[in-house]
């Protein structure tokens, strides 16, 4: 019952972030077309419940050019898109994935295709349910954890599902963005959660 219930909830509450946020929003998105030129939205598939690729969506934080899965290059930020990685603020338009049922405030993250070809039937346990703007995994250590402790999270996340924990998640999510631990997972942390992920089940 209460996957329902959280529907309606994140569906009520998104839409009434939208109405609060569209000023800042709107300012965040000229500031990095002022300073960069390209489109002020980043689109990314990334896999989400049963397996299923949708559109992420996320202010641009990086040069246009910037490939994700191009190990050989640092990743490029933008003076504005250091800021929004750091407040998180980069995720806010991740909140019409919300309205598109897509994804919820609160559930494992949503991670790129190349991490779900690479997990085994336990860990793919972890897309029962719609992917989060947060989650359990956020809220104890981010990307500081390693990836396979990241997916452990998401397991118990599921196990434990509950209005309860998703309250508590809430409030644990405010004290890690102002602490900004573990924010920043670019290239290097991509690469280093794919080996393990194959080194972990080959």
């Amino acid at each position: 019952m209460y996957k329902y219930i959280k529907r309606i909830l994140d569906l009520l509450l998104a839409l009434i972030a939208l109405v609060i946020l569209l000023i800042p929003m709107l300012i965040i998105g000229i500031a990095i077309k002022l300073e960069d030129r390209g489109p002020a939205l980043f689109k990314q598939m990334r896999t989400g419940k049963d397996g299923k690729n949708f559109k992420l969506i996320k202010f641009r934080s990086m040069k246009v050019n910037n490939n994700p899965l191009d190990f050989s290059i640092e990743d490029q930020y933008t003076k504005v898109g250091k800021f929004i990685r750091k407040t998180s603020l980069d995720e806010l338009p991740q909140l019409f994935n919300i309205i598109k049922g897509e994804m919820s405030f609160i559930g494992p993250r949503p991670w790129m295709s190349e991490y779900f070809e690479l997990m085994n039937k336990k860990q793919k346990g972890r897309f029962k349910v719609l992917p989060g703007i947060t989650g359990l995994a956020q809220v104890n250590g981010r990307n500081t954890l390693s990836v396979i402790e990241r997916i452990n999270y998401d397991l118990i996340y599921i196990e434990k599902f509950s209005f309860k924990q998703d309250i508590q998640i809430f409030f644990k999510t405010i004290l890690t963005i102002f602490k900004k631990q573990g924010v920043n997972n670019g290239k290097e942390g991509i690469k280093e959660d794919l080996a393990e992920l194959k080194k972990e089940n080959k």
